[in-house]
């Protein structure tokens, strides 16, 4: 009988030592993760790939995984159905989906000025041929009225005055993405329009009809453009001036690396602002499931906002942006004035196809 019973407290304590190897091993406040799939535009990959930004949604109980894809593409030709939030790269886009979807809310968590990087032997030939000037408070501004002008007379880098520092036989021309596809091409579109109508938005089709064939030689006559904003970036950064002299991009692209100091900005490197210029506000559209967590979270979540200025985003605090740009030095407006907002997305849609339209 005693040994019966020395049997059976031995496997009584055998199994609450399992169990306590068990529960030692047990991660008890670590929350269950949910599997939240989005679409972005593509210039914010770096951001949600960030080890850090996923750490911040896992304390929360969310995985955040993301495709990407041209801002304008998201609203035509991607597949919603499959992801709880769509995060295209400008308010218009943002607000046809939330249309198209029935949508109740959309979320704004940062925004990024649209800027020009260039360096600074073309800084110095725009400067001379009075396109590029000093605004007085740290950065230069590119005058759109003056570059269009530019535009319309088919002027070629050689033919600009005093200029020997690059011969180049061919035309003055910004740099975008592809206008189809790009918010970040649809943004610079939306600022030479608003110059091109008067230094007015254009809310009509007769104005579109009316500025369409003054615009299309600034976008038609690129050439090849590539379809989204990080790609353009990347053969800026690696190719140089003689590919990319003058390219459109947002700002937050830029100063991602400045605020990083991971030697990517050159010394020559410049950044400059059009003026006008457009805010593109990063717009997150929840669709189902977890998506509006995702939302709340990158405007709430102190952590996230601040990351989100690491990567050279402007968010609800305006302080922890000022505060990496004062500790970088980094070339950046601490306020613009000349900004204007973008036509309605049925507006600007309509811009795009009359200028693509003229495609020969």
């Amino acid at each position: 009988m005693k040994r019966r019973v020395g049997v059976i407290l031995a496997v009584i304590l055998a199994g609450v030592a399992v169990a306590a190897i068990f529960l030692g091993n047990r991660e008890p406040d670590k929350p269950q993760m949910t599997l939240v799939r989005g679409v972005i535009g593509s210039e914010k990959k770096p951001f949600f790939d960030d080890s850090r930004v996923k750490a911040a949604f896992a304390e929360h109980g969310l995985r955040v995984e993301v495709d990407t894809a041209g801002s304008r593409q998201i609203v035509t030709d991607v597949d919603l159905n499959r992801y709880a939030f769509a995060f295209p790269s400008s308010v218009p886009a943002a607000e046809q989906i939330k249309s198209d979807r029935g949508a109740t809310t959309t979320y704004s968590p940062f925004y990024s000025p649209m800027a020009v990087a260039t360096f600074e032997p073309i800084a110095a030939l725009l400067t001379k041929a009075g396109l590029l000037s000093d605004s007085g408070k740290g950065y230069q501004t590119l005058d759109i009225k003056k570059y269009l002008d530019i535009v319309a007379k088919g002027t070629r880098w050689d033919q600009l005055p005093d200029n020997s520092d690059y011969q180049a036989r061919k035309r003055v021309l910004l740099t975008t993405t592809d206008i189809r596809t790009s918010n970040s091409a649809a943004m610079y579109l939306a600022a030479i329009g608003y110059v091109a109508n008067g230094d007015d938005v254009p809310t009509s089709d007769a104005q579109i009809a009316k500025i369409a064939p003054m615009l299309a030689p600034a976008v038609l006559d690129q050439g090849f453009a590539e379809s989204s904003s990080e790609g353009s970036f990347e053969d800026y950064l690696a190719l140089g001036a003689g590919k990319t002299p003058m390219l459109v991009v947002y700002e937050a692209q830029y100063l991602a690396h400045v605020f990083a100091g991971d030697g990517a900005i050159k010394p020559d490197m410049r950044l400059v602002y059009p003026s006008p210029t457009v805010l593109s506000k990063h717009t997150l559209v929840p669709l189902k499931g977890a998506g509006d967590r995702v939302g709340e979270l990158l405007t709430k979540d102190p952590e996230l906002q601040a990351l989100a200025a690491a990567y050279g985003f402007r968010t609800t605090d305006p302080k922890a942006f000022a505060d990496l740009a004062a500790k970088t030095r980094a070339p950046a407006a601490a306020s613009l004035v000349n900004v204007v907002e973008p036509p309605a997305y049925a507006r600007l849609d309509r811009l795009i196809t009359t200028i693509d339209s003229a495609r020969p």
